[in-house]
């Protein structure tokens, strides 16, 4: 992991960038101090997986068998014992 400097970084970002995309990582510091860090992008959602781990909690909700949130009561709860 290699540091440098944000003006180096914003003259030299395309470099950097090809670089980055081979798998290094960059910090880039300001005044000496680390503030951000750039890595390989570890790739997209798969969209398919997050549709079945939504339709999975779906379906555990529906087991639970819970009936319909009571907002009102919830509010309650939550302002009990206030000022």
């Amino acid at each position: 992991m290699q540091e440098i400097g944000a003006f180096e970084a914003k003259n030299k970002l395309a470099a950097l960038l090809d670089r980055v995309e081979r798998g290094e990582e960059i910090v880039i510091t300001r005044h000496g101090k680390a503030v951000a860090r750039l890595v390989p992008n570890a790739g997209g959602i798969d969209q398919s997986q997050a549709r079945a781990a939504v339709e999975r909690i779906r379906e555990r909700a529906r087991n639970l068998k819970a009936g319909r949130f009571d907002w009102d009561a919830f509010k309650a709860d939550r302002d009990a014992g206030r000022p």
